[in-house]
């Protein structure tokens, strides 16, 4: 029997429907707290949908999500936020006007509210913060650049770091190596590894080589339900993943 309150995330029991389809369908997954988590399975499966569930967008319809032993099922997005999950879509949101150090500044949390963005002052403190992400996600050179100017890959990263800066107990990234080249996909995934110690991480991802590279464990989704769980190796050799998703 599964104990929920073992992990930072317990979806458990959770169905959503969407003008009669039902989108995800008595799902269940349990994260840990220095968990790195791939999420693979064919288009429709309900990989996105779940990310959603888990942030607030989309409200369920039964089940419960639980984050840090608390129930969030009904909680609005911001106050998720809050409380420590953060959400990376699959095309970077950025703002292209302002630098790489503005777009990272303005996600410094104590930023975000009306009255801590009135109060905010560029101190040593943010800058040095600021700084050490830029490190982190190879963007310590462009810092002075705006953000509509970098590469693809580039925004992905600094995407990634405007979570990051927030430092959030869970990371949830959709497709983060999307439109990547090699070389970008590699440092990626020395990123993820990076990021993932001291915090879970979700990913969803269709470039089976990253995944191969990265993932620790891997859920398998089909009909908006878990098909498979368990190592990458143990996932590749499952008859009913590899005719529903990966190819004899």
């Amino acid at each position: 029997m599964v104990n929920p309150t073992d992990f930072l995330l317990a979806v458990e029991g959770v169905s959503v429907s969407f003008d009669g389809f039902k989108a995800v369908n008595d799902l269940s997954l349990y994260i840990e707290k220095d968990e790195l988590r791939v999420i693979i399975g064919p288009n429709g499966a309900g990989k996105t949908t779940v990310l959603d569930l888990i942030c607030g967008r989309t409200r369920v319809d039964q089940g419960s999500i639980r984050f840090n032993n608390r129930e969030i099922t009904k909680m609005p997005e911001h106050e998720i936020v809050r409380l420590g999950v953060g959400r990376k879509f699959q095309t970077p949101s950025i703002y292209e006007d302002l630098t790489v150090f503005e777009n990272l500044e303005i996600s410094v949390p104590r930023g975000r509210s009306v009255s801590g963005a009135l109060l905010f002052r560029r101190s040593e403190e943010v800058v040095d913060r600021v700084r050490e992400t830029a490190r982190e996600i190879f963007l310590e050179e462009q810092l002075d650049r705006p953000a509509g100017t970098l590469s693809h890959g580039q925004k992905q990263w600094l995407e990634i770091g405007m979570l990051l800066i927030q430092d959030p107990e869970l990371m949830m990234l959709d497709e983060p190596v999307a439109g990547m080249s090699v070389s970008e996909r590699v440092r990626t995934g020395e990123l993820l590894a990076r990021i993932a110690r001291g915090r879970a991480v979700i990913v969803i991802e269709h470039d089976m080589k990253f995944v191969e590279s990265i993932a620790r464990k891997v859920t398998v989704l089909h009909q908006g339900r878990v098909l498979a769980e368990g190592r990458m190796e143990t996932i590749q050799n499952n008859p009913k993943v590899r005719d529903v998703y990966l190819g004899h």
